[in-house]
């Protein structure tokens, strides 16, 4: 079972180099809602020196709304943002010694592509465009999943520990109080149970979450052993 978890969003390296020792996969952001070249310089390094794998963290160009709200975007026009913004990590990364390994998509953009077909194609139009041998993380048991895998595209279900959901499986919206799992027992056991039901290659817990050392920890201890290898599933 493979541990991710968002970085590269903020500003304090003493937090990512906390959050980065109970991973196995970084998600980096690359310029759209967070992160520059400094950022993510940064966390590749930390990444690399932790020997976690490294991912693209692509959102809506929208750092007001730190990518958080959907924006009136063509498939085109998606399509080629992601595309930059992936490129944009990449050349960090290579110049690095590193290589990206799978791309996650941020925020809105996430949640949009979970159900929209035609947003999901575009998502992995850009990623077959840059290097379509690479992993796509995206929601267990939503639509974009099949999108990808119909485009020949390898994928990694995700479920999240510090998330709660709603009925038909999406995440619940922001907006709620209740929104966060911020209780490092209850978001370890949220982990386990996904572990033990399979319905998820990876589990990610957000950097920016309250309390995020913390649950992460709770977590890799919950999922320490048969549950818990380097590599995704």
């Amino acid at each position: 079972m493979d541990l991710n978890c968002d970085m590269g969003e903020l500003e304090d390296p003493r937090h990512e180099a906390a959050l980065m020792e109970y991973i196995t996969s970084v998600n980096i952001a690359c310029g759209g809602h967070a992160g520059d070249e400094a950022t993510m310089e940064s966390t590749a390094r930390l990444a690399m020196d932790s020997g976690v794998r490294i991912g693209a963290h692509p959102g809506y160009p929208d750092r007001e709304s730190f990518g958080r709200l959907e924006l009136p975007m063509t498939a085109g026009e998606i399509e080629s943002t992601v595309l930059e913004q992936i490129l944009r990590l990449n050349a960090v990364v290579e110049r690095l010694g590193g290589a990206i390994r799978h791309v996650k998509a941020h925020g809105a953009l996430y949640n949009v592509a979970a159900k929209n077909e035609d947003v999901a194609r575009a998502i992995g139009a850009a990623v077959a465009l840059w290097n379509p041998g690479v992993t796509l993380f995206g929601l267990a048991g939503s639509r974009c999943l099949e999108v990808w895998r119909g485009m020949g595209l390898a994928v990694a279900a995700e479920a999240f520990a510090d998330r709660r959901y709603e009925p038909d499986g999406s995440l619940r919206p922001r907006r709620f109080a209740d929104a966060l799992i911020t209780d490092p027992r209850d978001a370890a056991a949220q982990a386990m149970r996904f572990a033990r039901e399979g319905t998820a290659a990876t589990i990610c817990v957000h950097g920016d979450t309250p309390g995020a050392i913390e649950i992460l920890k709770a977590c890799r201890e919950a999922l320490d052993g048969p549950h818990f290898s380097s590599k995704l599933s």
